[in-house]
């Protein structure tokens, strides 16, 4: 099913999620089915169940072929489909990249964002086996920026620089005219 999309704005988007208790539960199958449902309805690069005002540690993003790419972020590898339950991200150095990014909570609009450039995440799938993976640039950016909405962080919160935040029709009239997550 496909769920409305929380915007910016609303209180439940700053809140911090729960753990989930047991992965296997039907209930969070069925949320991850209405999330991939969701994200692929609007072409996101990924979702994380606050988004859908579903306060639970819960994140997705990806897709299964590795030969598509995402219209929002032409240029860039998309990494595999992938849930992460529980998520725990650990930075691998120091370096941090800026990059531009969107939401599909702050529609329309796009910032240059600060992240870690090489992470290390893990968490659990719907079977509760553990997912342990190193990965960076433009993966590492999307784990990042998902897992933010776990903890109620938006990525204008990170922006350092608001020259670079503006609609993206203006910063990138080059992209098409839907791709504005």
């Amino acid at each position: 099913m496909i769920r409305p999309i929380l915007r910016m704005g609303d209180p439940r988007l700053l809140l911090r999620s729960e753990e989930v208790a047991d992965p296997r539960d039907p209930a969070i199958r069925e949320l991850v089915s209405d999330m991939f449902e969701t994200m692929r309805a609007v072409d996101g690069a990924g979702l994380a169940a606050p988004q859908i005002g579903v306060p639970l540690r819960v994140v997705i993003f990806g897709y299964r072929d590795q030969g598509q790419t995402n219209p929002r972020y032409p240029d860039m590898e998309v990494p595999p489909e992938t849930i992460l339950i529980n998520p725990e991200l650990t930075p691998l150095g120091e370096d941090l990249d800026e990059g531009w990014e969107g939401c599909l909570s702050v529609p329309g609009m796009r910032g240059m964002v600060p992240r870690h450039r090489r992470l290390r995440y893990c968490g659990l799938d719907l079977d509760g086996n553990r997912i342990e993976r190193e990965v960076s640039d433009f993966h590492a950016r999307v784990v990042q920026h998902e897992c933010d909405h776990l903890d109620g962080v938006l990525y204008p919160m990170r922006i350092r620089d608001f020259r670079y935040f503006g609609y993206t029709e203006v910063l990138f009239p080059d992209l098409p005219a839907n791709a504005d997550d």
